[in-house]
């Protein structure tokens, strides 16, 4: 079990995943959204390369319209 921070709060996660596939686990589709792994914007086609451990943090923003 790794304890991540997820959008400014706690979140367990399974053990080392990558980001494509933590996101999948926990129902964010990736169209729509930006990420940002330990303060850095991630690229879509990187998702998959990168492995969570414990301790790292995530932001995910989904992109809303509206006027």
């Amino acid at each position: 079990m790794i304890t991540l921070t997820v959008n400014g709060k706690p979140r367990e996660a399974s053990g080392p995943v990558s980001i494509e596939s933590y996101l999948a686990e926990i129902g964010i589709t990736q169209s729509h959204i930006a990420v940002a792994h330990n303060g850095e914007v991630v690229r879509r086609t990187e998702l998959g390369g990168i492995t969570l451990k414990d301790g790292d943090q995530l932001e995910i923003v989904r992109a809303v319209g509206g006027g």
